[in-house]
Parts: structure tokens; sequence; C-alpha cells
């Protein structure tokens, strides 16, 4: 089967999942790992190969930069002492645990190899914790954490990975090395993605056309990313550094056309990419069973079960305990920082460690031999844990977090995000009712009979935004949804004279074009 069928085949199956994910209510990375596997393991179906280059480079800048471009700066940086002691703390004590416990416990493993396993699990994956946080109402405070975390800590699990993967090839190891290589790696790949983001801010600042904006914010992650590979540092940093400068700086970013288009393009670009990934990490559990048929059933079941107790109960344990020992010895002013977690908050955040597709092409690209020609030690028994880990991972944490929220009771009711939205129209509509009445005194006669009726406008819209529910009652509720259906009714109307007159050649493919345009930036303002 040639690539492009399989491509077109992969496709088709992410529009049926995902859509069927949505209408059970199962978030759809669950869905399509799991029937990535079963698909993976019906006999006489040709392989489908993931290559790690093809995770690395072609998936994960665009959907760590989308997810960095969407986060909250300012949450981020109130977060900033409790990522850091996560995306580097606790990626550090979960390699050495699961190093640790892989020596004392399984026999063959080497300390060398066991770090490798350790490093490849410790970062919680940006694709699959986004994903699935997401798709869940939590307080913005605790997602900025396990997002912020999510997005930071692959940079230091990855150089971990690339230490131990060098130590077991060579047999030598240098902690100073380590240790320099971690920080350059770093800041080198933040530095960089925060130039690339400046160059292309003030690119696209002098750009107005949509199609041209929309190709360079697709081009901002790659550009991020090539350049800090190519000089040793960390591309996904990098990504991710590009895509909060660029997010910060979105009020000015695009044109008021683009940015519309932008978002289409962007939801539906992170959409297939993430639905994508997932399945083809279904897909690869016939490969990588098949690599342990050699190996002792015994020995294979207790190294996934050991791992997996060490990577799920390290967190919990670090999340009431190292954690916020560690961020108070870190030095900072504590007032200015959010209130504590509370204990379900705490639990809820330890459990949101999703491993995904970082952690298995990290696996997939451990070199097959160390130098002197001898097969690395335990690859595929290494290749294989990870993958249960992670498919593991998605099936118990991600359908267990929906209910762990309730019962801690730190979901976020519908009735906060009406009121957010109620606050922020009122601050919109006070804002323009104060420009009127700046605009009416220096104005004419003609403006200011303008005025006059956009003020009545905006003084409706300020009403409805600060009346309290029981202010605006099933009355007011009934009143907007009528509203609706006659505007809807209206446009369709609209819209079917407008296709008669293109169908009479009274108007041309241009003007129907246009004005079409206009009824769907009002339908979907009534949506």
């Amino acid at each position: 089967m040639h690539s492009a069928e399989i491509l077109v085949g992969l496709l088709g199956a992410v529009t049926i999942l995902a859509g069927a994910s949505r209408r059970v209510g199962i978030p759809s990375p669950i869905v399509l790992v799991v029937c990535g596997v079963l698909v993976g393991l019906v006999p006489g179906l040709p392989a489908v190969e993931l290559d790690p280059d093809l995770i690395f480079f072609i998936f994960l800048p665009p959907l760590v930069y989308g997810a960095g471009f969407n986060s909250s700066a300012r949450d981020l940086r109130a977060q900033a002492r409790r990522i850091g002691v996560l995306a580097i703390g606790l990626v550090a004590a979960t390699t050495v645990a699961v190093a640790v416990a892989m020596k004392v416990v399984v026999p063959g493993f080497g300390w060398p190899e066991a770090f490798v396993l350790g490093a490849i699990l410790a970062p919680t994956d940006p694709v699959a914790a986004v994903s699935i946080m997401n798709r869940l109402r939590v307080d913005p405070r605790l997602s900025a954490i396990v997002e912020g975390e999510s997005l930071v800590n692959d940079g230091t699990g990855l150089v971990l990975y690339r230490l131990a993967v060098a130590a077991t090839a060579t047999g030598t190891f240098s902690l100073l090395n380590g240790a320099w290589e971690l920080v350059g790696t770093g800041v080198g790949g933040v530095g960089l993605g925060l130039l690339v983001g400046f160059v292309v801010n003030h690119v696209r600042g002098r750009v107005d056309d949509a199609p041209i904006e929309i190709t360079l914010s697709l081009f901002t992650p790659y550009a991020a990313y090539i350049a800090a590979e190519s000089i040793g540092a960390s591309g996904i940093l990098a990504a991710v550094a590009a895509g909060l400068y660029l997010g910060s700086q979105r009020d000015g970013l695009f044109s008021a056309t683009a940015r519309i288009e932008a978002q289409g393009f962007w939801s539906a670009l992170m959409f297939m990419l993430e639905s994508t990934l997932f399945l083809l990490m279904g897909l690869q559990f016939r490969d990588v069973a098949q690599g342990i048929e050699d190996l002792n059933p015994a020995r294979v079941a207790l190294t996934v079960l050991v791992t997996l107790v060490v990577v799920l109960g390290l967190r919990v344990v670090w999340m009431f305990s190292v954690g916020p020992l560690l961020r108070r010895a870190i030095p900072g002013d504590p007032r200015e920082e959010p209130p504590e977690l509370t204990a379900g908050e705490r639990l809820v955040a330890g459990w949101s460690g999703i491993r995904g597709g970082v952690s298995l092409a990290a696996a997939l690209a451990i070199p097959a031999t160390v130098d002197g020609g001898d097969a690395f030690p335990q690859r595929e028994l290494i290749i294989f844990t990870v993958f249960c880990v992670i498919v593991v991972g998605l099936l118990v944490q991600g359908l267990t977090l929906p209910a762990l929220i309730t019962r801690t009771g730190i979901g976020r009711d519908e009735a906060d995000d009406v009121a957010d939205e109620a606050r922020a129209r009122a601050a919109a509509a006070t804002a323009a009712l104060e420009r009127l009445d700046e605009m009416a005194a220096e104005g004419d006669d003609d403006t200011e009979r303008a005025t006059e009726h956009l003020r009545e406008l905006y003084k409706a819209r300020l009403e409805h935004a600060t009346a309290s529910p029981d202010e605006r009652g099933d009355g007011e509720r009934e009143h907007v949804e009528a509203f609706q259906r006659l505007r809807e009714e209206l446009l369709r109307s609209e819209r079917a004279a407008l296709h008669e007159l293109h169908a009479r050649g009274e108007i041309s493919e241009d003007a129907l074009r246009t004005v079409e345009r206009d009824l769907d930036l009002q339908e979907a303002r009534l949506d």
C-alpha cells in the first residue's frame, strides 16, 4: 500500500473515530489509540511504521507552538515556580526513580539502560496533556500548571534521554558535561524561539494579506525548531517559546479577517495532527509487541508493572510532599503567587501526568547498536514498556480524570464562564460608550446623530451583560432565542435571494462571495 493511500485512510479513520468519541463523551485520544491497537492486530493488514523523526519534526512543532500561543502568559508567569519544580525537579526525580527500580527489581537491567527508560517516561507529553485537559472544565490556575509543565518538561527529559543513550552507547558519562548540556540546550532553545518570534512579529506587522499571514504562522514553529536543533538546542522549547511570545503579542498580530481565518485553519490543523498522532501510536502495537516475542513473559510483565507504579505513584506523592517544599525553597515573594493548591487540586494535578507521542518517539529512536556493534541492551523491552505506560495512562488516567474532578469538587461551573463572559462584555460596552461620548463632544451634527443610534445599542448590551441571571429570567432567555430564530430565518432568505440573483447572471461570482461572507459572519455571531 502506497504512503498516499495510507494517509487518506488515516484521515478518514480520524474523522470517523473523533466524531464517534465526541458522541459518546470519551476523549478522542483514548478512542484513537485503542482503535489503532485493535486495527493493528488485524492479520493481513500492512504495517504502518512510525518514524521518530516524523513526530519530532512534522507533528510536535506546530502542536506545541499552537498550545503555547493559546496559553495564558499571565497564568504561566503566576505559576512559574510551580511549573519549574515540576518541569525540572519532577522530571529528574522520575528518571532516577525509574532507573533505581529497574536496577533493583528487574533482573538484567544495567544502570545506563535503566536511566534511558526513566528519561523517556519522565516528561509528560504536551500533546496528550493539553488535548485532554482542554476538554475538562478545570480552574484556569490548575490548567495553567499542567499545561505549562507539559510544554516545558520535554526539554529536560529529552536532554536527559540523550545523555543516557550516549552513556549506554559509549560506556562513559560526565556529570559536569551533562549539566552544562542540560542548561545550554534549554536556554538556547528558549532564546532562539524568542528571537524567531520577535522577527516574525515584525514581519507580520507589515503584512495585510490573510493567506500570507496564515502561511507565515505555520512557518514559524518549524523555523524556530530547525534553528534551535541546528545548534544543538531544544527545538521543542524553541517552538513553545515562539508560541508564547507571539501569543502575548496577538492584539496587533493579525488583521481582523486574518484572525477569523487563522482560527479556523489552526483549529482544523491541531485537530488533524493530534488525532493522526494518537491513531498512529495505536497502530504501532503489533510491531512493538513482535519485538518482545523472545523475551520471558514474567520479566516483561514485571518491568511494565514496576514502571507503571513508579511513574504514576511518584507524581502523586510529589504533589503532596517534595514539590511544595522545593517551591518554597526557590527565591521569590510567596505573596505574589496564587493561593496554595487544595488537596483536591494536588490530586488532580498528580493524576494528570499522561505520557504520549514524545515518549514513544524517543523510545523508537533508541539506536539498535552501541559502539562496538553490540545490540543496545534491553532496547525492545524498553520500547514495549514505554508503549504500555502510554496506553495504560491514556485509558486509566484519561477515563478517570473527569470523575476525579467531580469528586474533588474543583470542576469549573458553567456559571463561572457565563459570569466571566458577561464581565468582559460589560467592560467592552462601557469602553465603547465612553469613547462615543468623547466623539460626540468633538463631532458635528451628523456625528452626533450617528452616535445616538450606537449609544442605544451599547446601552442595551451593557444592561444585558450586567443583569443578574434572576433579572434576565425565562422571559429574557425566550426573547433571545426568538431573536436568534428570526435572525437565522432572515439570513436564509438573504442567502437564497443572493443565489437566485447569481443564477440569473445578474451579479458576479466575486459579488456573491463578498456578500455571502458577510452573511456567514453574521450567522457565526449568532452561533
